[in-house]
């Protein structure tokens, strides 16, 4: 009888995708089960490599895009093209992590700008749905600076704009949507995420993912 076997990994953060591990470990099998019949099924968990599982499991495809990373500076990022006019929008290729080196974190300056751009991306493309992936973050910006980029305002006390950083929050004193790009209002979006937490309180997401992306205890509570 033929043995059979699902291969079905996430990545290895920092040294493998799930693609790239599923080859590995159907290799390895091989060499022991040479007639086995195995299935590479590489899987995610809305962080870093859920735009690739999707699109090899959907049949879609990649489109590049250059947009602004956590701290400002261009990234080249990807979106995911499903069939059925669907894109998907992985944060972290644009605000995630892995886009700086450990020294750069800062969730105080870092922004989700990149991702709103990606979605201003995804729009050009023509997309009817949007699934947002929002795991492996570098920023603790409650989306400003994603809404900023698609034509929201944040305004100060004295009526300035706010650039939608992570130490923006605390500054902001009236939002003003009436600049947001209006196809959003056709588009239905769904968010993909391994976490279902506050942002506030001790299980809050500041206090609870606040550390691993570089703050302090007392940017934790400014946070």
């Amino acid at each position: 009888m033929t043995p059979r076997i699902v291969v079905a990994p996430a990545p290895f953060k920092g040294a493998l995708t799930a693609a790239a591990a599923a080859r590995a470990m159907a290799a390895g099998l091989r060499l022991a089960l040479p007639d086995a019949d195995i299935a590479r099924v590489p899987v995610a968990d809305g962080g870093e490599g859920t735009l690739d599982a999707l699109v090899a499991a959907r049949g879609g495809r990649r489109r590049a895009a250059t947009v602004a990373g956590p701290l400002g500076r261009p990234v080249e990022a990807a979106l995911g093209e499903l069939p059925g006019g669907e894109c998907v929008v992985e944060l972290a290729q644009a605000a995630g992590l892995g886009v700086l080196a450990p020294a750069e974190r800062d969730p105080e300056a870092a922004s989700t700008a990149g991702v709103g751009e990606m979605i201003r991306a995804a729009l050009d493309l023509g997309a009817g749905r949007l699934l947002v992936t929002v795991g492996g973050s570098a920023t603790t910006d409650g989306g400003m600076g994603m809404a900023r980029a698609l034509g929201v305002r944040f305004l100060d006390e004295a009526g300035r704009e706010l650039a939608g950083a992570g130490a923006d929050m605390a500054r902001v004193a009236r939002v003003d949507p009436s600049g947001r790009d209006p196809r959003l209002a056709g588009v239905r979006v769904r968010v993909a995420c391994d976490v279902d937490a506050p942002f506030r309180g001790p299980r809050g997401a500041a206090r609870v993912f606040g550390p691993q992306k570089g703050a302090s205890p007392e940017a934790v509570e400014r946070l």
